[in-house]
């Protein structure tokens, strides 16, 4: 019992907003004149729902610059103020302007960067060009492992339904993600799992020296779990219960990896079952807590993940082989030339443009479609997505059809095109 009530009070040290708060002065970060003590002026009305700024009316009265806390690598002098409107939600109503000021601007961009690198935008390029330039078997691997920690750390939120740090005293630097819950940090899963699985499933394949593989881990590791405690959207304790949580799904899943993408490529029924499986998943994900923008997160990874396993069945039954031929193996990075890393930039950007374009063209079909058949009214977009209905099959169906143009469509293009 007393190491029960031991872990309960570190795990509530752990949890408190205001070492979040201490994290973001220590890096630099200051929110307007008396942003740390507005909750107390606010008659004790406690945290605003899922860590949101405190009303616009209590904000317009904060004059002035915060008296600076020391200095801070990257940057001297008095602290500059930026006004900045973070990247907000198209599905939310969510103010994205709140005023901070900044010691570092290069701490701003480099955390910036690590909140990224769990982001769409990272994901669209990153496995592409590692499926595309490097290494088809280790693309495939890596996207199915991505799919079930990132599945998994969703639905933990929505059962665990812990909210945002309170705001104040944490300063929002983003607000994209904030009507989701905070635990467990699925950046930090997301960012935990992809490099450890890198390293796992590429040290032996590929020649390189394992420093290298364990500095590169831990640097992408550290640097997307402290970026998610500098924009104040997760406590410590959710980045540590994310960290921990990921390794777990890794040390579980990693044994069967083989297994599943074999099961993939060869079993008949295949895409009938990967199909039918994921979107049951999705399904299930959409009925454990009332809407949010991680239901169709949660979709849209399904149906990435459904449609490159499909992509690769199909591969393997036309007989169109993108991985490297087992007498090349291991494979090595010393073969790099000029022109083969410009092959592999013209491959990435025809790739990532058909993608989007895929993307784009599917949105635009399967919305309406879906309004129409489930008769919901599409005046007013955001809101008729706000129901499974729709954003279920929008989101799996147009992801799934980028996974499959990832794995199938652009490697015959490519093919065809003679950049294969």
């Amino acid at each position: 019992m007393a190491l029960c009530r031991r872990l309960a009070r570190l795990a509530a040290h752990l949890q408190d907003p205001r070492k979040v708060a201490a994290f973001q002065r220590l890096c630099g970060v200051e929110g307007p004149s008396g942003w740390a003590d507005a909750e107390q002026r606010a008659g004790g009305r406690g945290p605003v729902a899922n860590g949101g700024p405190p009303p616009a009316a209590e904000r317009a009265g904060e004059q002035g610059h915060p008296a600076g806390n020391g200095t801070v690598p990257g940057g001297a002098g008095p602290p500059q103020r930026w006004r900045r409107r973070p990247r907000r939600n198209s599905l939310t109503e969510e103010d994205g302007s709140q005023e901070f000021s900044t010691r570092s601007r290069f701490l701003y961009y480099l955390f910036s960067l690590g909140t990224e690198l769990g982001n769409e935008l990272f994901y669209i390029l990153f496995f592409p060009f590692c499926i595309w330039n490097l290494d088809a078997w280790l693309g495939r691997r890596l996207i199915i492992i991505w799919v079930w920690v990132m599945y998994l750390g969703q639905c933990t939120k929505d059962v665990i339904r812990w909210p945002r740090p309170a705001s104040p005293p944490v300063v929002k630097l983003e607000v994209f993600y904030n009507s989701e819950y905070s635990m467990p940090s699925t950046h930090a899963m997301s960012g935990t799992a992809i490099p450890l699985a890198l390293l796992l499933l590429s040290y032996g394949r590929w020649q390189y020296p394992l420093v290298f593989g364990l500095i590169l881990a831990f640097c992408w590791c550290s640097l997307v779990c402290c970026s998610r405690i500098y924009m104040g959207m997760h406590s410590i304790l959710d980045v540590i219960a994310g960290f921990l949580y990921a390794i777990l799904i890794l040390v579980v899943l990693h044994p069967f990896v083989d297994l599943i993408d074999n099961f993939n490529l060869t079993y008949k029924y295949a895409p009938l079952i990967i199909i039918s499986l994921h979107l049951a998943l999705g399904i299930f994900s959409f009925t454990l807590d009332t809407w949010s923008t991680s239901r169709g997160d949660t979709a849209q990874i399904l149906g990435c993940g459904a449609g490159v396993a499909c992509g690769s069945h199909v591969n393997y039954i036309m007989g169109l082989k993108l991985d490297p031929p087992p007498d090349t193996l291991p494979l090595s990075l010393s073969s790099l030339t000029v022109t083969v890393f410009g092959k592999a930039m013209l491959r990435l950007l025809i790739g990532v443009i058909v993608l989007l374009l895929t993307k784009v063209t599917m949105k635009k079909a399967t919305i309406p479609l879906a309004c129409k058949i489930f008769r919901i009214p599409h005046d007013d977009v955001r809101k008729a997505r706000q129901r499974m209905e729709v954003e279920l099959p929008y989101r799996y169906i147009t992801y799934g059809m980028v996974g499959f143009s990832l794995m199938f469509i652009v490697p015959c293009l490519f093919h065809f095109i003679g950049l294969s």
